[in-house]
């Protein structure tokens, strides 16, 4: 049987197919496995950068690095989350309330906003899936999910990965659509922990299990590098 972190890992797998390099944020142990599945799958040839490890996969100069390599396009998916995220694919990093007196305070936007219009293949992330976090409209946008017209972007909001399902992002109706839900949810489940409206297609399919070669990769090799940079994960996840 799988664990929900273990299905949330599996969900984002498929998102990342066809990249070259993708870059994970320090506190992202869910989006790292997924990341690092990949590249055991491709033999190596998915490079995975994560912020902020010493040990592996390191950015020699940081943050700046990160934000050189993406703006140079050579960095083709990256994760972001925030406390509010809404249909248009806005996310919220600053808090709840009128700005700058806010009643709660959320750990800043950091370089999200200049990440999400450089990075091709974003994909939001979030394990929480309820109306508070999902909402009509962001109270603070701290990276747009979407742009006028006559702006260059060559990065944005590919699809959002939550707790119950995932959705894609359509650019042109500057919208999300359901494309799976997890095992135990509904479409019914979704709309009502939602508080933004989605396109819905006809049939949506279950998010699909992985086969036992992947489980076993994903439990053995890359369960082992995840405890040698997010041990207290490693260890309640994976034993």
């Amino acid at each position: 049987m799988l664990k929900v972190e273990e299905t949330l890992i599996f969900s984002i797998l498929p998102l990342l197919q066809g990249i070259k390099h993708v870059a994970v944020g320090a506190s992202s142990p869910i989006p790292a496995a997924a990341a690092m599945l990949m590249r055991e799958r491709s033999k190596g040839q998915v490079r995975v950068s994560i912020l902020g490890n010493t040990e592996r996969y390191t950015f020699t100069d940081g943050g700046r690095e990160l934000f050189d390599l993406a703006g140079q396009g050579r960095i083709d998916a990256f994760f972001l989350s925030g406390g509010q995220i809404d249909g248009e694919a806005n996310v919220n990093l600053v808090g709840i309330g009128d700005y700058p007196q806010m009643s709660v305070r959320f750990p800043g936007s950091f370089g999200s906003a200049y990440l999400y219009y450089v990075v091709p293949r974003v994909i939001l992330f979030r394990e929480e899936h309820t109306p508070r976090v999902f909402v009509d409209k962001v109270d603070f946008i701290s990276a747009a999910g979407v742009s006028e017209p006559h702006v260059h972007r060559p990065g944005g909001p590919y699809a959002l990965v939550t707790g119950r399902c995932v959705m894609k992002f359509n650019s042109t109706k500057r919208c999300f659509v359901l494309a799976s839900v997890h095992p135990g949810e509904s479409v019914q489940s979704v709309q009502k922990n939602t508080g933004f409206e989605f396109i819905c297609p006809d049939n949506i399919p279950e998010t699909p299990l992985p086969n036992i070669d992947l489980l076993n990769c994903l439990r053995g090799s890359v369960a082992d590098q995840l405890a040698a940079i997010y041990p207290a994960f490693a260890a309640r996840v994976f034993g």
